[in-house]
């Protein structure tokens, strides 16, 4: 059977309010289980951080991706490995 989860409103999802919960003190090992448990909350700051540093990134510099883009389509891109684990160094210090 197929579930679309798209389809489906939280209201029509069914919940076992009445699910009995299993001690793991009277079970060994293998049979001891756990919980799953899921918690989502909004944190205004964090998504104003994001926001704030999406808008803040530089512009995309189209004719630099097209030659790169064209390159690579080519064949003729020859990347230089010390040159970009230089950049890579680099960018992590900033």
């Amino acid at each position: 059977m197929k579930i679309d989860l798209n389809t489906l409103a939280a209201s029509q999802l069914s919940v076992d309010r009445g699910a009995k919960q299993v001690s793991n003190s009277s079970l060994t090992g293998a049979q001891a289980t756990t919980q799953d448990r899921t918690t989502l909350h909004s944190d205004s700051l964090s998504v104003q951080a994001l926001t704030s540093q999406a808008m803040n990134t530089p512009p995309i510099r189209q004719d630099t991706v097209a030659a790169l883009r064209q390159s690579v389509t080519s064949g003729t891109y020859q990347p230089d490995a010390s040159k970009t684990a230089d950049a890579m160094i680099e960018n992590n210090r900033q």
